[in-house]
């Protein structure tokens, strides 16, 4: 599957649009993690509990976005965009969107 954040594919023609595909999941930390990231915050630096949670999570929403994609019949994604929502403290929403297209 090719995927790019932009409008076209270089040396590929779009063929077909299929249309707007999407993939997310939610996610929250585990309370002991959650507890040693807030003491980091005190004291400033990364947060690595959670960049390792917000890349796990945003692999997991690119997957799903891909199996939307393929179940519309689509071989590629343009315009790829990925947000972050919180939902409650210690968790977020990663949404991977796109639009479905055939490329030759």
């Amino acid at each position: 599957m090719i995927i790019v954040t932009t409008p076209t594919i270089p040396n590929k023609e779009i063929v077909e649009v299929k249309g707007f595909v999407k993939g997310s999941t939610v996610r929250a930390k585990h309370l002991g993690k959650d507890f040693a990231a807030a003491f980091k915050m005190m004291a400033g630096g990364e947060l690595k509990e959670y960049n390792e949670m917000l890349v796990e999570a945003r692999q997991v929403a690119m997957e799903r976005m891909v199996e939307d994609a393929k179940a519309q019949g689509a071989n590629a994604i343009i315009g790829l965009n990925i947000t972050t929502s919180a939902i409650v403290q210690g968790s977020a929403e990663i949404l991977a969107y796109g639009t479905g297209v055939v490329v030759q």
